[in-house]
């Protein structure tokens, strides 16, 4: 009696068939051989019908790693935006003389230096001439103006006029080469939160150079000195954005997710405490400004032929005994001096008068009257309550233009 085993029952087989078994097992190893090179070796080496070839080349020593190229489709509305208002911005050289350089016969001076930088808005173009919107601080002081095109062309510009309360001029330059002009938006019509574009020069050297944000602030307030000496002048009206603005960037374009200039680049808050806020000049506001640039070389603005001061920079005895102003009256605008045959004379205000209210709207001091004063037009009939001697008297003052009061 015996047990079933059948590996040893397949062993005792093989080793009593013939030679014919072994002939018939290698012809089938080699075949199936054969087939694993013709397969299987070509689908890793990227197949015999010179398609892609995946993991190592075999084409140098080195066996470098191949690598595939791709092409990734970018275009977004951001792109599309800086792609219609770039070619507008451009870029201002600043050139005064450089003291040291002359022509070695009269001393005058023959060579310059750029003594600053900033960029521009192309905005308008008519036949030969096109029109140039930049800082009055881009341009203050230069003897000769040079623009950048954004096709790397230089060509020299005239300045057709400038405003320093504003900080906005106007420039002049061939428009025969010129091909880009911006479009401009509506200021009014921006919400915080929309995207912004900054488009300019930044350290006067990075052409063309664009930064995105957001508006993060309308109608902000910053105040201005505009003589240096200390005294805030003038408040100026601005939007607030976190796209980058450097030096450089000055007098170049904010625009909207449409590519639509929406303002002008004009200051940035530099402290070591602060970061993202750019301040650009609403182009509604502003294209009042460039439209009597370019017509008047100046801002026409209506003036009332005082010298003025604040109440609240007199000493409190004075206001009461000089100014004889009631105790409940701590603000005001002290007519310091009266110009003859000006606007405030004709009205009848003399020296030590206290201005309270223009047109109904109250009045606390220098910067409230210029605010008023100078969002009225030349000719326009102005309201004027004042106080003299302790009494309130009213009178109606007709505007005229002048440079500065």
């Amino acid at each position: 009696m015996g047990y079933y085993d059948d590996h040893y029952n397949r062993e005792g087989r093989t080793k009593k068939g013939s030679k014919a078994g072994y002939i018939f097992s290698s012809l089938v190893g080699v075949i199936i051989g054969a087939l694993l090179v013709l397969f299987v070796v070509p689908q890793m080496n990227g197949g015999s019908n010179g398609g892609e070839t995946l993991g190592l080349s075999n084409t140098d020593e080195n066996s470098q790693v191949e690598t595939k190229k791709v092409s990734v489709d970018v275009e977004t509305e951001i792109t599309s935006a800086v792609e219609k208002a770039r070619g507008a911005v451009v870029s201002i050289s600043n050139i005064q003389s450089a003291g040291m350089w002359s022509n070695g016969q009269n001393g005058e001076s023959t060579q310059g230096v750029e003594a600053g930088s900033g960029s521009g808005v192309i905005y308008k173009k008519e036949g030969n001439h096109a029109f140039i919107v930049t800082n009055h601080h881009v341009v203050d002081g230069a003897e000769r103006l040079e623009v950048n095109l954004f096709n790397g062309e230089k060509i020299a510009a005239e300045l057709v006029g400038s405003d320093v309360w504003t900080d906005l001029a106007v420039l002049e330059i061939d428009g025969s080469i010129v091909e880009d002009v911006a479009e401009f938006g509506d200021s009014d019509a921006l919400s915080i939160g929309e995207p912004a574009i900054a488009i300019g020069n930044p350290l006067g050297q990075f052409e063309g150079s664009v930064t995105k944000g957001i508006i993060s602030g309308l109608n902000r307030t910053v105040p201005v000195d505009i003589d240096q000496n200390g005294t805030v002048d003038w408040n100026a009206e601005v939007l607030q954005t976190d796209a980058a603005i450097n030096p450089g960037n000055s007098g170049g374009a904010l625009v909207n997710i449409s590519g639509q200039v929406i303002g002008i680049n004009s200051m940035k808050i530099a402290e070591s405490s602060v970061e993202g806020i750019g301040l650009a000049i609403p182009i509604n506001f502003a294209q009042t400004v460039i439209s009597d640039l370019e017509q008047h070389g100046e801002v026409r603005r209506p003036y009332m032929g005082v010298q003025i001061a604040s109440v609240s920079d007199i000493p409190a005895y004075y206001q009461e005994e000089a100014l004889k102003l009631p105790k409940d009256v701590e603000n005001g605008v002290v007519v310091s001096g009266v110009e003859p045959n000006g606007p405030a004379a004709e009205a009848g205000l003399k020296e030590m008068d206290v201005i309270v209210e223009l047109d109904g709207e109250e009045i606390t001091d220098v910067l409230d009257l210029r605010h008023h004063l100078y969002g009225q037009d030349v000719g326009d009939e102005m309201k004027v309550k004042y106080y003299r001697e302790g009494k309130l008297a009213e009178t109606t003052m007709a505007l005229k233009t002048e440079n500065t009061f």
